[in-house]
């Protein structure tokens, strides 16, 4: 079975935008979580997928430097994005990251890969019924025959732009869920969606060690937990805010 870890990435962010080749410790967010993504256990391929408009060219370049595969596709069908993307990787399984979350743990995203192929699984994640990681830990995986249903059978503007909404929330697939240390560690934010996200993720790599010594997800949460003050630089935002305004979109297109 060949797994592709496909990043999805674009400049156009309306909450902040070029966020993700805003500078980290000295090198954009991207590059952060496309060197982890390299680093994932078993997989074979690493994508980054950016729509194919021009001001996404300086994301593919960025890709091209950290040396991964790059695909273009459309700007606002990401489910089609990925689905090309996933057919030029030749995957049969494939690991869908954020490009906003820069403190991905790669191992903990090979945990995923090899929960789905354990349980014999057509879609594992670590966020049902309830996130039990801090918030932009969360990585999915699916077989490739779900995403190519997915792309056939879906219509909401919420599945086409999230991916992965039809396939886990289609009756006939059968769901894994790498369980975390507890929701109490969900209070943590560790995506990058604001202007205070940035100033918390900069101050927590200001104190992260360099190079993979750094990538354990218990190193950023040991930082998080000794200072109360960096979590509250971001605290109050809804982690499910990017796809309520995409249920709105469906109830404004006449989907209930």
């Amino acid at each position: 079975m060949r797994v592709a870890a496909i990043i999805q990435a674009r400049m156009g962010s309306t909450r902040l935008p070029g966020k993700i080749l805003l500078p980290l410790a000295g090198r954009p967010v991207l590059s952060r979580v496309l060197e982890r993504a390299v680093a994932i256990p078993r997989i074979d391929q690493v994508v980054c997928a950016t729509p194919a408009d021009p001001e996404d060219d300086a994301v593919a370049d960025e890709a091209a430097r950290a040396g991964v595969m790059v695909t273009r596709g459309s700007r606002d069908d990401v489910l089609d994005r990925y689905h090309a993307a996933a057919k030029a990787a030749d995957a049969d399984i494939i690991l869908r990251i954020t490009s906003d979350c820069p403190l991905i743990d790669p191992a903990i995203c090979g945990e995923v890969v090899d929960l789905l192929q354990r349980e014999g699984a057509d879609f594992a994640c670590m966020n049902a019924p309830v996130l039990t990681w801090p918030h932009g830990l969360e990585c999915e995986a699916f077989s490739f025959a779900w995403l190519d249903r997915a792309r056939r059978e879906a219509f909401k503007p919420s599945e086409r732009e999230h991916v992965s909404t039809y396939i886990r929330g289609h009756p006939e697939t059968r769901l894994a869920n790498l369980n975390g240390p507890g929701v109490e560690t969900a209070r943590h934010r560790w995506t990058l969606d604001h202007p205070e996200d940035l100033t918390y993720l900069r101050a927590i790599f200001e104190r992260l060690p360099d190079g993979p010594a750094g990538w354990s997800w218990r190193v950023p949460f040991a930082i998080a937990e000794a200072d109360p003050r960096l979590s509250a630089m971001n605290a109050g935002h809804d982690h499910l805010e990017g796809l309520r305004k995409s249920q709105a979109q469906d109830r404004a297109a006449g989907f209930a």
